[in-house]
């Protein structure tokens, strides 16, 4: 292969790169975005564990209990 080949498919690779990571992000924005306003998940109280952060703090969350056995 030719060198202005082969920066023309490292572009091509590059642009396909960075538009993956793109729908990526912007999906996971969403799907916080859409889960914050249907109120499934309590976003605050992940942010107030930074300033609350000792052991004797109570979960944020309810563990879920399996029953497998």
């Amino acid at each position: 292969m030719e060198y202005e080949t082969l920066l023309t498919v490292q572009a091509y690779a590059k642009f396909a790169l960075l538009t993956l990571v793109c729908i990526v992000f912007y999906s996971y924005a969403y799907s916080i975005y859409k889960r914050d306003k249907k109120g499934e998940t309590n976003y605050e109280s992940y942010s107030n564990l930074v300033l609350d952060d000792s052991i004797e703090s109570k979960p944020l969350e309810k563990r879920k209990e399996d029953n497998k056995s």
